[in-house]
């Protein structure tokens, strides 16, 4: 049996205690944070469950093997460190860190001590990412033209990360699972309305053969908006995550050059129009099955899904983004891993 504690119980924190408390192969032990108005309404939730505004009584604690870490970003590599340096498994919410140094320590750290390390990029276990994946390994798509998402709402306004650190951190992690390859280089702009950071941000980053992948992150829109479209040479998918149903549509629809060279001086593109399709999607909770494959790690020893890896390639391309934005757009050259 696992023992679990989850640090930090302000937005994301509660949902990531409901799911621990309900799978089976873990016990929630603890919960921590500094604050203690937010534990309190978790005592008549889980009265067996610790509390505490101490984190070192968590660290400590013998009961408890893993923790799932739920705090800003800035803190991310001090709390997720000290746990793998007691030799506690360690979940932690996305994205992993706030630069490439520091979570590229922590995934050798989880390394040298043989703990699993993961991150939270829960939209890497939905549902419709999984159809998506599958769609774009088996072929059906063809050739992978562009990735072109956009994700805007009216808030909410972080203290301690822009608008690309915080959604963009989203759509990249998709991104970066579903492309099997890494970007050459990517560019970005931004713009600091409100405060210094970043409000609103355009994200692009180029991979090998013509792949571009765009990426519209905004706190300062009217509507909120979770769309991304994948285009591919053979058929396109439109993804909606907000969608009561129909999240993800398919549409049998694409160009192909005429490559006849007598008719070189006309028209060189066919369209091609088919059908329009949406298949069945199974109902989960993405964030159930980002605890229950932390726990199969734990148990098996196996890699997560999103392991420390994935969330390093994740802040690889955020910090560029973010050095873009800071030389005006300028283009930053992603090396190879």
């Amino acid at each position: 049996m696992t023992g679990v504690a989850v640090i930090g119980c302000g937005y994301w924190g509660p949902n990531v205690v409901r799911n621990f408390s309900a799978l089976e192969g873990c016990e929630l032990r603890a919960v921590c944070d500094l604050d203690q108005a937010r534990l309190e309404p978790l005592a008549g939730l889980y009265p067996s469950v610790r509390r505490t505004t101490d984190v070192r009584e968590i660290l400590d604690a013998p009961d408890i093997d893993a923790v799932a870490i739920c705090t800003p970003v800035h803190t991310h590599f001090p709390l997720a460190s000290a746990a793998l340096e007691a030799d506690k498994h360690v979940l932690v919410e996305k994205p992993l860190t706030n630069s490439v140094e520091s979570a590229q320590l922590l995934v050798d750290l989880a390394r040298d001590k043989g703990r699993v390390l993961q991150v939270d990029h829960t939209f890497i276990y939905a549902s419709p990412i999984a159809t998506i994946q599958s769609m774009i390994q088996s072929g059906e798509l063809g050739q992978l033209l562009y990735v072109d998402s956009v994700r805007i709402n009216l808030g909410l306004f972080q203290r301690d990360v822009s608008v690309l650190w915080d959604l963009a951190a989203h759509d990249v992690s998709i991104i970066t699972h579903l492309i099997d390859d890494d970007p050459l280089w990517v560019t970005a702009t931004g713009s600091s309305h409100y405060g210094e950071l970043e409000n609103l941000a355009y994200v692009t980053m180029v991979y090998p053969e013509q792949l571009i992948a765009h990426i519209h992150v905004n706190w300062l829109a009217p509507v909120k908006l979770r769309s991304t479209l994948i285009g591919g040479s053979k058929r396109m998918i439109v993804y909606d995550d907000l969608a009561p149903s129909e999240k993800i549509k398919i549409y049998d629809k694409g160009v192909s050059l005429n490559a006849d060279p007598l008719a070189r001086e006309r028209a060189l593109v066919d369209y091609r129009v088919g059908s329009m399709w949406a298949p069945h999607i199974e109902k989960v909770e993405p964030l159930r099955e980002v605890c229950r494959d932390f726990l199969g790690a734990i148990a098996t020893g196996r890699a997560p899904r999103c392991d420390g890896q994935a969330g390093l390639a994740v802040v690889r391309v955020l910090e560029a983004a973010q050095q873009s934005i800071r030389k005006n757009g300028e283009r930053i050259s992603l090396s190879p891993r």
